[in-house]
């Protein structure tokens, strides 16, 4: 993440009439943020999912902050301070109730590293409402060694304690409920698959060279398993860059969210079958600890369960109905 701050890439997030690059909200070439994100993800995954969080979160403050202190947060933004979102509830769910927060949350990624995090929480109506919490205030609140999982280890996805922070007026982001709007809640899904991809052609590269390495790069079996895995590469692209075509738009409709949502599914089915094939080619020296795969493999095994596939395809279906057009344009009707 350091090397992401010296080169700007994070201060190019920025909106462009805060110094940046306007790299997050509605770019002038959505392509190229999909390859960002897959840039990262390729070098690193744990990488890519903070950088991922950071993108969201500078998209929400493009989006909703509209106060006259927000003006802090996008000077925060250009100068490439770190920031992510927290959503996953642990036992205690965080409310928002007469200015003060209560609860925690688990899986804040970043928890050691981040300088803001905008926060999900519920008002007494029960809306949500985002709030923003800077680092100062989280001091000896945050349990990134609680984070014991076999991949994805990096991102310090520990627990944080938000018992008893006090917020203002000027740390809400939004207005309640706005954080749910569509296309740009689940419809923001393909920024993540967009990292995986990443993954996906770093493990591919690995593959052909460690075949190339061996002799066996032009054998009839392994031949077959590259080509399905620049396949899954493929498809993966295709998919992202029309997703993220459709929601970066400054037009960008409620429904649009539906193909981001196929697009994600998509991409996790093809990294399934990636990494199948590549076990076969490489075969069992490949799940050594420092083999160039290893990483990679343990790290997207893990990310690909998040958040609830099962439940955004539901949802995915159900978006491309919405309107008689959008179904027309899916097959659908």
């Amino acid at each position: 993440m350091a090397h992401l701050r010296e080169a700007g890439v994070l201060a190019g997030c920025a909106p462009c009439e805060a110094g940046g690059d306007g790299l997050a909200h509605e770019p002038g070439d959505p392509g190229h943020l999909v390859e960002t994100l897959a840039a990262v993800g390729a070098a690193n995954l744990s990488a890519g999912r903070l950088f991922e969080g950071h993108v969201n979160a500078v998209k929400l403050l493009a989006l909703y902050a509209g106060h006259s202190g927000a003006a802090e947060w996008r000077e925060a933004t250009a100068c490439g301070a770190l920031f992510g979102v927290w959503g996953a509830e642990g036992k205690a769910p965080v409310r928002l109730s007469n200015g003060r927060l209560s609860g925690e949350k688990l899986f804040a990624s970043g928890a050691d590293i981040l300088d803001h995090a905008i926060v999900t929480t519920r008002d007494d109506a029960g809306e949500v409402q985002l709030v923003m919490v800077d680092r100062a205030r989280l001091e000896g609140r945050l349990f990134p060694d609680e984070w014991s999982v076999s991949g994805m280890k990096a991102t310090a996805s520990g627990r944080a304690d938000l018992d008893g922070i006090e917020i203002g007026s000027e740390d809400l982001l939004g207005a309640p409920g706005d954080y749910l709007r569509e296309p740009h809640f689940q419809g923001g899904v393909w920024r993540y698959a967009a990292v995986q991809m990443g993954a996906m052609r770093a493990m591919t590269r690995a593959t052909a060279a460690q075949l190339e390495a061996r002799g066996q790069a032009e054998a009839p079996l392994q031949a077959a398993r590259l080509r399905r895995m620049v396949t899954a590469c493929e498809t993966a692209r295709l998919w992202l860059h029309r997703a993220a075509g459709l929601v970066e738009r400054t037009e960008a409709q409620q429904e649009d969210a539906g193909p981001a949502m196929l697009a994600r599914l998509t991409v996790e089915r093809e990294a399934v079958t990636l990494m199948q094939e590549m076990d076969a080619a490489l075969g069992a020296a490949s799940f050594a600890t420092h083999h160039p795969v290893e990483r990679h493999r343990r790290d997207l095994q893990f990310y690909l369960r998040q958040a609830n596939p099962d439940g955004l395809g539901e949802t995915a279906i159900r978006r491309l109905r919405e309107s008689e057009a959008t179904a027309r344009a899916w097959y659908l009707a």
